[in-house]
C-alpha cells in the first residue's frame, strides 16, 4: 500500500485533469489480475454475485495550498508519516480500498470497487457519470461505502452544499463628494446576515479605483445544509437584499437510518458512528451510503498533507471485518 501510494502522489491528478493517474491505476489493476472498466477517468471492478454494493474512493486532488515546505509530488516518509499531496485525501482511501477489494471474498453480494474522478469539484465527469454504467454491469446498487478520511469511523450522515454567487447593487459616484450608494456598504448588511446564520462568505470583489464609489459588490457564500437545498435557498432569498444565484442545488445532504444493515454492521464491528460536516460523493448517490476511510478530515487540503502509516495498516483489516459482518447480516 505504501509503495502504491508513493507512486500515486508522484502523479499530478487535479480535478478534471486525472487522465495520467487513471491510466496508471488501470494498468496497475490489470497487472494485479483485475479487470478494470473505464468511462472517462472513472474506473471500476466487480467481484462476486448478488445485490450490488459500491465501494468508492476518488482519484482527484485539490491544488497545493500555500505553505508547503516539501515538494507536494515527492512522497516523503518521516516519523511514521507519509507526506504528499493527496496522501490523506484521498490516496490513503484509494490504496486501502483497492487492497480490501483484492482480499474480500463476497458470498452474497456483488462488490464494486469504484475509483472516481472530479469529486473535489462535484463535476459531472465523476461518479455521477459512471453510476449508470456501473449499474449496467452490476445491477442496481443497493448501498455503498464512500471512502474518505474519517479516522475509520462511520459517517451516517453528511451536510449538503450550496455555493452562492451574490451581488449587492449600489449607485456609482465620486468618492470625494460622497455621491451615490456604496454597494460594499449594501453588501455588509447581507454579509452580517449570512454570518449570523452560520454561513461563510469566502470571496469578495468590488470597485474599479480608489475614488469611485462602487455600484457592484460580488461575493461568494459557502452554505452547508442539513435539509433540502431548495428550501434553504428560498429562506436565504427572503433574508437578504442582494441577488443570490446558486451554482447548483443538487448537492443535498445524506442520511442513513440506524436500522440499515450497513449501520448495524458498523456497530457490530465496533466502529463508532458520527455525523460529518464535509461533502463527498455521498451527495451523488441515490441509495443509502456510509462514509468510512483512513486518515483525518482535518488534514485534507492542507499544506504538508500526510497520512500515518499506522492508519493504512489498520484500515484494510477494519474494512474486511466490517464487510464480513455486513455479509452475515445480509
Amino acid at each position: 500500500m505504501i509503495s502504491l501510494l508513493q507512486k500515486l502522489i508522484a502523479i499530478p491528478s487535479y480535478s478534471r485533469e486525472e487522465g495520467a493517474v487513471a491510466d496508471f491505476l488501470q494498468a496497475w489493476l490489470t497487472e494485479h489480475g483485475l479487470k478494470p472498466r473505464r468511462s472517462g477517468n472513472n474506473l471500476w471492478c466487480l467481484k462476486g454475485s448478488g445485490p450490488a454494493v459500491l465501494a468508492d474512493a476518488h482519484i482527484d486532488t485539490v491544488r497545493p495550498a500555500e505553505g508547503w515546505t516539501r515538494d507536494p509530488f515527492q512522497a516523503h516518509m518521516e516519523d511514521g508519516r507519509l507526506y504528499g499531496l493527496g496522501a490523506n485525501d484521498d490516496g490513503g482511501s484509494i490504496v486501502a480500498l483497492i487492497h480490501f477489494f483484492m482480499q474480500a471474498q463476497p458470498r452474497k453480494h456483488t462488490l464494486v470497487l469504484s475509483l472516481s474522478a472530479q469529486e473535489e469539484v462535484s463535476g459531472p465527469g465523476g461518479l455521477e457519470q459512471s453510476l449508470s454504467l456501473i449499474e449496467a454491469d452490476a445491477g442496481p446498487l443497493t448501498c455503498g461505502i464512500i471512502a474518505e478520511p474519517t479516522g475509520m469511523q462511520v459517517a451516517v450522515s453528511e451536510k449538503g452544499l450550496l455555493v452562492l454567487d451574490c451581488e449587492a447593487l449600489g449607485i456609482t459616484g465620486h468618492a470625494a463628494r460622497t455621491e451615490g450608494v456604496n454597494a460594499i456598504y449594501e453588501a455588509i448588511e447581507d454579509i452580517r446576515w449570512f454570518r449570523e446564520n452560520g454561513m461563510q462568505v469566502t470571496q469578495m470583489e468590488a470597485g474599479t479605483q480608489h475614488n469611485v464609489i462602487p455600484d457592484r459588490c460580488r461575493f461568494v457564500v459557502d452554505v452547508r445544509t442539513t435539509e433540502d437545498n431548495e428550501r434553504v435557498l428560498s429562506r436565504i432569498r427572503e433574508g437578504v437584499k442582494c441577488r443570490v444565484t446558486p451554482r447548483s442545488t443538487r448537492l443535498n445532504g445524506s442520511h442513513i437510518g440506524p436500522e440499515h444493515p450497513l449501520v448495524q454492521a458498523a456497530l457490530a464491528a465496533g466502529l463508532p458512528t458520527f455525523a460529518s460536516p464535509t461533502l463527498s460523493n455521498q451527495a451523488l448517490c441515490r441509495f443509502p451510503t456510509v462514509k468510512l476511510g483512513p486518515g483525518s478530515s482535518s488534514r485534507s487540503h492542507s499544506a504538508d498533507e500526510f497520512i500515518l502509516v499506522k492508519e493504512l495498516q489498520e484500515a484494510v483489516p477494519l474494512y474486511l471485518k466490517f464487510w464480513q459482518v455486513y455479509e452475515n447480516l445480509g
